[in-house]
């Protein structure tokens, strides 16, 4: 007698050897696998020290550039050098403001360089030429002290393009100069004056220029004529100095006595200059240390 199946049993029955899943199957009311959440990225936040470095170093490089402001310039550019450097180092800072704060705090000093030995230069040739020198045309007597350059200047005499004449009055405060004459082609007269001295080179000649310095201040203990210098400039603009080749000279003028006020010395000095264009050169004379510079023609 067999034993009747219940409605469904054989559904209920696993097969053998089958292992029994408590897994669900797909898409049976399983929940959905979620992805780990993905790392949101901040921003940056402004970095107030790169910023603060940049406009210290934008206002120290236009005081900089400003002669009559230069120490503000030098105090602020080494001030927002060092905070350029530090805000590249704060972590987690945009680093081009401080990047651009530390090549212009550089590029500005060198800037306050160059303006600053421009503003010495500037003063130092005001110092030694304070443009109170005067140029008067030659009076009779070329080289006396009765000679004087009050209200004669003349425009633009005395430049190396238009020389002033031999017997101009040159005058400083401190200075009266006159070249009394210019003698070429000397080289007898030099090499003749002393055994020792050594003809000129060749293609060369000496000259001899015959000069007076009188001093006109008021310092009581004098001043020597050495403060009178007297160069001959070739035409191609070479400065000879008399000292270049040392020769005696025919009644030499004494540089290293004192004179005091109204006291005139009276001299040669000699020049070894090219033979060729000896005569195209020009006579530079600065009346004294802080007179200008004037140019005498040679004949």
């Amino acid at each position: 007698m067999t034993t009747p199946e219940l409605p469904g049993a054989s559904s209920q029955q696993s097969a053998p050897h089958q292992p029994h899943s408590n897994y669900a199957q797909p898409n049976q009311g399983a929940s959905p696998q979620r992805l780990p959440p993905q790392p949101t990225k901040t921003k940056k936040q402004r970095n107030l020290l790169g910023l603060i470095a940049l406009i210290t170093a934008i206002v120290g490089f236009i005081f900089a550039c400003m002669p009559g402001a230069l120490i503000v310039g030098w105090v602020l550019l080494p001030i927002a050098f060092i905070l350029a450097i530090v805000s590249l180092f704060i972590k987690d800072k945009p680093k081009g403001m401080g990047i651009a704060a530390l090549i212009l705090s550089i590029v500005g000093t060198i800037v306050g360089f160059v303006v600053f030995f421009a503003v010495v230069g500037s003063s130092f040739d005001n110092a030694f030429g304070s443009g109170d020198t005067k140029v008067a045309a030659p009076t009779g007597e070329a080289g006396s002290n009765a000679g004087t350059a009050e209200n004669k200047t003349e425009t633009k005499v005395g430049t190396r393009e238009n020389p002033s004449p031999i017997g101009s009055v040159i005058e400083s405060d401190d200075w009266r100069v006159v070249v009394n004459s210019v003698t070429l082609a000397a080289s007898d007269a030099v090499t003749g004056a002393n055994e020792f001295n050594d003809p000129p080179a060749e293609g060369s000649e000496y000259i001899l220029v015959n000069y007076s310095s009188t001093y006109l201040g008021d310092d009581s203990n004098g001043q020597m004529p050495a403060l009178v210098s007297v160069e001959y400039v070739t035409a191609d603009g070479t400065t000879i100095n008399s000292f270049d080749k040392f020769v005696m000279v025919p009644e030499a003028m004494d540089t290293t006595s004192t004179l005091y006020k109204d006291g005139t010395a009276t001299g040669n000095v000699a020049f070894e200059v090219p033979s060729a264009a000896a005569s195209q050169g020009v006579l530079a004379l600065r009346p004294g240390m802080f007179g200008d510079k004037v140019f005498v023609a040679v004949q």
